[in-house]
């Protein structure tokens, strides 16, 4: 189903150039691929599998953007990113979406399929995404935090950051999934696509998101949204699976918390789209949100939801 959707009914109905360049025509191919079936996805498409087979719905959302071999070439190398923060229910990408984007990856003759993180072994597998990978055959990388596996990228047009500090062997990759849980977060309200990509950002440069320098306000807000979104000017994904199926909506990121559950998983190239239709899902705003907001007029993605498609179907 595709609709096209005024702001009041938006939200109502809800309830570049870094990476790019690095990885040069790589994942440009990936980008220009042809749709699976069907017509290819816009930029500021969404796309929204609902149902109670979260792996059905993650699918449903893919196909809806052209089918997976619109992002995923034959022969790819390709890099995972789920949240993987907490054991908690609502606080991490469930294993049912993991698999299925998995599996979407073989169905598109992905040559190697890696999920990449500076997280502990304990946190994988006390989230059961450790046992999807190692039952579909797909790589884990953990780098413990070694400072010296990042590497500094610009940040084109930076504001709070010039440069980011972004694990190496991303660029071995030829293309990025980004595949977060929406949820609460304490420090500014909102994780969704684009603060995920702190899983990939050195966890030392990611402490001056949260603090400029050691003799200012720990709590600065507005310079951690503004931190996210240049990380997200240095880093593209070729695409954003978005778990909205269940997730906190207090005491965010790590829970345990209030849980909704929308039952719904949401998919897009547009950050900034994909994350405004998330955020209306609990009640929340993306004007008010600042790195949505932000995103916007540094032009990461579109927010005006006049200019969004957002196209469902229920499995």
């Amino acid at each position: 189903m595709a609709l096209k959707i005024g702001r009041r009914d938006f939200f109502k109905k809800s309830a570049q150039a870094g990476l790019t360049l690095a990885l040069g025509s790589k994942l440009a191919a990936a980008e220009a691929a042809p749709a699976a079936s069907g017509r290819a996805a816009k930029a500021a498409d969404v796309a929204v599998g609902i149902g109670e087979d979260y792996g059905q719905a993650a699918a449903k959302a893919v196909e809806l953007l052209g089918g997976i071999k619109t992002f995923v070439p034959k022969g790819a190398r390709v890099a995972l990113l789920p949240n993987v923060q907490s054991r908690h229910p609502g606080s991490f990408t469930k294993p049912e979406v993991l698999k299925a984007v998995i599996r979407l990856c073989k169905i598109a003759g992905a040559r190697e399929i890696n999920c990449l993180s500076w997280q502990t072994m304990k946190q994988w597998e006390d989230t059961g995404l450790k046992a999807v990978i190692d039952e579909e055959g797909a790589g884990l990388k953990l780098f413990e935090k070694d400072e010296s596996l990042f590497k500094a990228v610009p940040v084109p047009g930076g504001q709070a950051l010039k440069e980011a500090r972004v694990l190496a062997d991303l660029f071995s990759h030829d293309l990025l999934i980004n595949m977060p849980i929406t949820k609460d977060h304490a420090g500014n309200k909102f994780t969704g696509t684009m603060k995920n990509l702190m899983g990939l950002n050195s966890p030392v440069n990611n402490r001056t998101f949260h603090r400029p320098n050691w003799k200012t306000d720990p709590n600065d807000v507005a310079h951690l949204e503004q931190s996210i979104v240049d990380l997200n000017k240095a880093v593209k994904p070729a695409l954003n699976i978005v778990d909205a199926t269940e997730f906190i909506t207090t005491n965010g990121p790590f829970g345990p918390g209030e849980l909704i559950k929308p039952q719904k998983v949401v998919a897009g190239t547009d950050r900034v789209a994909v994350d405004a239709y998330c955020a209306a899902l609990w009640g929340l705003q993306a004007e008010d949100i600042i790195q949505i907001k932000r995103a916007a007029e540094q032009g990461l993605g579109e927010i005006d939801p006049a200019k969004i498609v957002v196209r469902e179907a229920r499995v």
